[in-house]
């Protein structure tokens, strides 16, 4: 898969394709089977298949906190996007320079001029261009008379219903792990590098692994029974805490790990975290000796849901 970082890097070799356009968070099972219809498509008539996306994603520059909490980063999206036979990832930034283009330069320069699209798949919802006055219709009508078809995702449903990222959020929130793992067709997972902490969790006898969550909003919170790993490991099972760690004060939400059966430097290495089942929610201790208590009992369930036999 070929990654076009920017508008600005789109060269005449690009020019013809078929072409979806969207924020794909989290790589759902409603986004796969609109990417492999795209892709058939684009074999059938021999173009490339291209996929164009927003870093950041559009509510992220227009709400900031309070835009919808992000499933996936862009690093783990690319990784899941790139799993499907996708020949092109066009990654637009989505700065204020972006969304002030009308929708008709949306249109000309990008699409039909630079993009040169003859097969488009978007929303029916899908809105674009300065105040989103551009829609599904307007491009309807820009294809009729620019030569290229605009087919609707609605035609590629999952068996009858439309799973969104929407309804993964909620499912997240609620802290069902089952239920968003067959929404997305693969585990939710959370990655970041690890970093130096403040060392709490090794004086409470519980050593943790600090991973930096680099989303402006965590789409869950409380403490989960985990599997970890890193490119190349084995997988290690543990127990996390996705959150402000109350009862010492955090001002930022963070995940940290504590596995069961590791003992090595994790400091700088890029890891993935597996959330696999909830345990509770995040609360506050009134004091060190109660948190640590706590631990050894979420730890104790998380080996139990995980069936782990580490000591």
């Amino acid at each position: 898969m070929e990654l076009i970082r920017g508008i600005h890097n789109i060269l005449p070799a690009h020019h013809a394709c078929v072409l979806t356009i969207g924020n794909f968070d989290g790589v759902h099972r409603g986004h796969a089977e609109v990417i492999t219809q795209l892709v058939k498509k684009a074999r059938h008539l021999n173009l490339p298949a291209t996929l164009m996306t927003f870093e950041p994603q559009p509510q992220e520059l227009f709400n900031g906190e309070n835009a919808p909490a992000r499933l996936s980063s862009l690093r783990d999206k690319l990784a899941l996007l790139d799993e499907f036979g996708i020949d092109r990832l066009l990654c637009v930034n989505f700065n204020t320079k972006f969304a002030t283009l009308s929708a008709d330069e949306f249109i000309d320069d990008l699409l039909v001029i630079k993009l040169g699209v003859k097969y488009l798949v978007v929303g029916d919802d899908f809105c674009f261009g300065r105040q989103r006055k551009g829609n599904f219709s307007m491009l309807k009508r820009a294809g009729e008379e620019n030569g290229f078809a605009v087919v609707s995702t609605q035609s590629f449903m999952l068996a009858d219903k439309r799973v969104s990222s929407t309804e993964v959020r909620d499912v997240l929130a609620k802290g069902n792990l089952e239920q968003a793992r067959r929404l997305l067709g693969h585990p939710f997972v959370l990655s970041g590098k690890v970093f130096h902490g403040d060392q709490i969790g090794r004086t409470l006898g519980f050593p943790t692994a600090n991973i930096a969550l680099k989303r402006k909003v965590s789409p869950v919170k409380g403490v989960f029974a985990v599997k970890f790993y890193w490119q190349g490991s084995d997988i290690y099972e543990g127990v996390a805490n996705v959150g402000f760690r109350p009862t010492i004060k955090g001002q930022k939400c963070q995940l940290e790990v504590h596995l069961f059966d590791f003992s090595g430097d994790l400091y700088g290495k890029a890891v993935m975290v597996e959330l696999v089942a909830k345990i509770r929610n995040e609360q506050l201790f009134k004091s060190l000796d109660a948190l640590k208590q706590q631990i050894k009992n979420d730890a104790d369930k998380a080996k139990a849901l995980l069936g782990s036999d580490a000591g």
